[in-house]
């Protein structure tokens, strides 16, 4: 593509082989998108009356969604990072009359499309902490290579089969994701770091900390991003009162006001802005003094941040892939946006001679608290 970036491009089921020639040399773009909880892939080719995509490729199921895997990735001074290993689960074919203009484009997204798709409400998990039932939960997809990584909650509640089973609801995903959020979790699959691997993720949103090289903006010869937008939103962060009963009697309420801090983001704002909602959920009083401590905890691991970043790059000229769920550095954006930031998004637009991303960024508060950042 770029004198030292290369693209790699891996189809088939189950286990994808590189692409053939002609499947490579008709790719017209390539997008990639790593959000907070899913990832998706967008491809474009140029396809004529006697291109082999058309002719041999799409009638013989080469391109078939929900059984065709995609596996991307880009090499950079040597180093290969694997962006994308999905599913693909749609594709258009766009005929012109114009010469050169037809195109065939397929979308996927991440393989935990393969757990949305069945639903099972006939799985029980006698006497199964929610641990143990992610762990088997996902034990059916190791043939994909989804390697499982799950850390148990702060409160591991066994439930006692005289008086509860738990009973799988919906599909596994969505399954995954309950058990999530009722622990203040994420769960989410990262592709990598090999092609045909995968990590399955079951935890609290923790952020890598390792910090990548800083985007600057308004610096002459030192500006390596195209674009950067600062917003602090005052209505962001919230305090939450949660309202229990005594757990000795349990029929005594306690008022419990849970602050707007983060447990597993360190705060990279000096100056924090305050939180301007207060909320009264009333779910809690429904349930036992485990699961409630649980809720609470997870309520501090999800704690908004107000200011948000957005904007884009050439990945040329940054020097290296921007990834999300990691820390980088900000410049020239004065005193009050200047700093570490977190990467929640990254979008990855790959055309022929021309790498680029846009993302997003987020932090608490105005004012680095750390005095340099990684150039």
């Amino acid at each position: 593509m770029l004198q030292g970036i290369h693209l790699t491009l891996m189809i088939g089921p189950v286990l994808p082989v590189p692409a053939p020639k002609a499947v490579v040399d008709a790719v017209q773009s390539v997008q990639i998108t790593n959000g907070k909880d899913k990832s998706g892939f967008q491809i474009s080719f140029a396809v004529g009356k006697s291109s082999p995509l058309l002719t041999t490729m799409l009638p013989a199921g080469y391109f078939d969604p929900m059984s065709t895997r995609v596996v991307i990735a880009v090499t950079l001074g040597g180093m290969p990072q694997v962006l994308m290993d999905g599913i693909v689960t749609r594709q258009d074919l766009a005929p012109s009359s114009e010469p050169g203009q037809s195109t065939l484009t397929i979308t996927g997204e991440d393989l935990s499309v393969l757990m949305d798709v069945v639903e099972m409400p006939f799985m029980r998990y006698p006497a199964m902490p929610s641990i143990a039932r992610v762990y088997a939960i996902l034990a059916k997809y190791a043939a994909f290579g989804i390697v499982p990584l799950a850390i148990p909650p702060f409160i591991n509640d066994v439930p006692i089969p005289t008086k509860e089973v738990p009973t799988h609801k919906g599909t596994d995903l969505q399954y995954l994701k309950t058990l999530a959020d009722e622990c203040g979790y994420v769960f989410y699959v990262e592709p990598g770091p090999l092609p045909g691997q995968s990590i399955a993720y079951w935890g609290p949103d923790i952020r890598i900390p390792v910090p990548q090289r800083a985007l600057g903006v308004n610096m002459d010869a030192h500006t390596n991003v195209e674009s950067l937008n600062f917003s602090l939103d005052g209505l962001a962060k919230k305090v939450v009162v949660v309202t229990i009963f005594d757990p000795v009697k349990n029929r005594v309420p306690i008022v419990v006001p849970v602050p707007n801090i983060n447990l597993f983001k360190p705060p990279l704002g000096a100056r924090p802005t305050l939180p301007a909602k207060v909320e009264f959920p009333d779910y809690m009083t429904k349930e036992q003094m485990p699961s409630v401590i649980n809720r609470v905890l997870g309520i501090l691991a999800r704690s908004s941040d107000a200011i948000s970043v957005t904007g884009s790059l050439d990945v040329l000229r940054y020097g290296r892939v921007l990834r999300n769920r990691m820390l980088v550095g900000v410049r020239g954006g004065g005193l009050a946006y200047d700093g570490m930031y977190y990467v929640n998004s990254v979008t990855h637009n790959l055309k022929r001679g021309e790498f680029k991303q846009s993302f997003e960024l987020s932090r608490d508060g105005l004012i680095s608290n750390t005095p340099k950042v990684l150039v």
